[in-house]
This record gives structure tokens, sequence and C-alpha cells, in this order.
């Protein structure tokens, strides 16, 4: 994966790490990213990040209600 660097100023009350989660968690939730990427960016393994997106109340996997429907064969 091709990286880019870029350099922005937070306000005091955020953490740079912080602020890596928080970006990854929302790379991740719109669709920009896969776990993998998010994880890397945040700095976490994907199992940990998994686990952080859980506390943000990301979900993992993303069924459509039509979807989740198909695979439980109703």
């Amino acid at each position: 994966m091709a990286t880019t660097e870029f350099k922005v100023d937070l306000p005091s009350t955020l953490s740079v790490e912080e602020t890596k989660v928080l970006l990854a968690v929302k790379l991740y939730e719109v669709g920009k990213v896969s776990v993998g990427q998010a994880a890397s960016i945040a700095g976490y393994s994907k199992r940990a990040f998994m686990e952080i997106l859980g506390h943000h109340n990301v979900p993992i996997f993303a069924y459509s209600p039509e979807e989740l429907r198909a695979d439980l064969g109703l």
C-alpha cells in the first residue's frame, strides 16, 4: 500500500494516538480502507482494532437486512 504523509494541527484536547484511531475508525466505517489497513493506520493488530470498532459501535461486517436474510435462508 502506497502511503501519503500529511501534517495537521490538533487541538490540545486530542492526542496523536487518539486522532489516528478516530481517523482509522471513520475510514473503515465509510469503506475507504480495509480492516487491516485501518488497523495499521491506528497502530494496532487487526484483532485489537476490531475490538476498538466495537467500542465505537462500528460493525465489522456490514450486512444489509436483505443480505442477512439471504445468508440465513429466510
